[in-house]
């Protein structure tokens, strides 16, 4: 006997219910938890260590010696600087790409997946934290007006002698978030969901 099937083509099992429903507060608590972070140590760094009248660069505060520490900087572009002086592009595929997740996480059954709704909570608010400044939202701490729309980050790692690591570009906790987000969605195309799909294909 065939059991009714929803829309996305899920039963109205309630351990399945259940288990959606568990993974929508994960997604919620990991994005609201990344985006909180980002915020406040954003917000903590530049209130005390980001000195507006310095015109030789903003100066660096060590917790390992040469290779970890903090140094306040603002990003008018994307990775690496690129594509300056173009924030409202970045804010409008911000908006776009956020769209995307929901859709493929409640439109085409994704919060069904733990791993994913976790990977995708994290680029959540990873793109939520970086839009926050892109829309102008984090002004405030003495920046300059030019700059009042540029992502601000803070952490600073070096390698020194290595190349590209010497320094590697200032970072912020919403573009670790990005990062950890795609590499764990990453592993979940090459390695979780062939899996997951081969153990559904045999119990057909």
């Amino acid at each position: 006997m065939n059991k009714t099937k929803t829309l996305d083509g899920v039963g109205n099992n309630p351990n399945t219910v259940f288990s959606n429903l568990t993974n929508v507060t994960l997604f919620v608590v990991v994005l609201m938890v990344g985006l909180i972070a980002d915020l406040a140590t954003k917000s903590y760094v530049f209130t005390h260590f980001y000195d507006s009248t310095s015109a030789l660069g903003q100066p660096v505060y060590w917790w390992v010696n040469g290779i970890f520490g903090i140094q306040p900087s603002t990003n008018p572009g994307a990775l690496f600087g690129l594509g300056a002086g173009y924030q409202w592009i970045f804010a409008t595929l911000s908006f776009v790409f956020l769209l995307v997740v929901l859709a493929w996480l409640f439109r085409f059954g994704g919060i069904q997946d733990r791993w994913l709704s976790v990977c995708l909570g994290m680029i959540s608010g990873g793109i939520i934290g970086n839009l926050y400044d892109r829309l102008g939202l984090g002004h405030g701490f003495g920046l300059p007006i030019e700059c009042r729309r540029d992502v601000r980050d803070w952490i600073l790692f070096r390698l020194q002698s290595v190349p590209m690591f010497d320094p590697w570009p200032n970072f912020n906790i919403a573009d670790s978030l990005l990062v950890v987000g795609a590499i764990m969605l990453f592993i979940h195309g090459i390695w979780l969901n062939p899996s997951q799909n081969s153990e559904t294909s045999h119990a057909d």
